[in-house]
This record gives C-alpha cells, structure tokens and sequence, in this order.
C-alpha cells in the first residue's frame, strides 16, 4: 500500500475591499483581507486546515495588519463587514520602507538619496 500524507502552508485572498485613508501613510487606498493556514494533505487533496490567522493588506503602501478572528471568520462566511481601527493590530510588516525626512525642512521621500533635494542638507 502506498499513502502519500503531507503538511503545507496555504493563504486565501477574500473577495472583500474597503475603502481607506491609510494611518502609516496617509494616502488613500483600500484593505484587501486574506486569510493563511496550515492544511493536512492526503494524496494532495486538503483534508484539515488550523492555524488560521487573518489579515489585512493596505492597496497603498502594502502595510499588513493582523485582524481580530471573529470579524475574518465573518468576512470568509461572505458577511460585508466594516473593518475599524479597533479590529486591527499592527502585525509590522510592509512591502514600502518607511519615508525619509529631513530634519530640517521636513520634506519626505522614499527615495534613497543621502542629502535632501529640496534643501541640500543630509538626512
């Protein structure tokens, strides 16, 4: 007899979309909501899933926040939920680095660049 079992990580991306004015960058932008496990495999058909965390993705900068259980097990029923600033905890990712800005004019860029372009100091 031959039985081919395995273990893998999964993610799934919701089809949900709220519109947002980001608090990391302040750009507008929306959350996409998805969802990643770990899955039992039984001759690579999915058999169990634990370990389910969900989260959120700002579309602006890409900042991810894990979000409260309850609402993403609401959200993957289908249910059109509201997400607010309470239901979110800052997981300390982000596909964008954090801007630059000059101590002393206050200009902000995401360029990498060792002295300022609109007043010529150093950052």
């Amino acid at each position: 007899m031959f039985l081919m079992i395995g273990i893998s990580d999964g993610r799934k991306d919701f089809n949900y979309s709220q519109s947002i004015l980001c608090r990391f960058c302040g750009k507008y932008g929306r959350y996409n909501v998805f969802m990643t496990y770990t899955v039992l495999l039984l001759f690579f058909i999915p058999c169990f899933k634990w370990n389910k965390h969900y989260y959120v993705q700002t579309s602006c900068c890409g900042k991810i926040y894990e979000l409260d259980p309850e609402i993403g097990r609401r959200i993957a029923r289908g249910e059109q939920v509201n997400i607010s600033d309470s239901d979110l905890q800052d997981a300390g990712y982000s596909s964008q680095p954090k801007p630059k800005t000059c101590s002393y004019c206050g200009y902000s860029t995401y360029e990498d660049f060792q002295y300022c372009p609109k007043c010529g100091r150093e950052f």
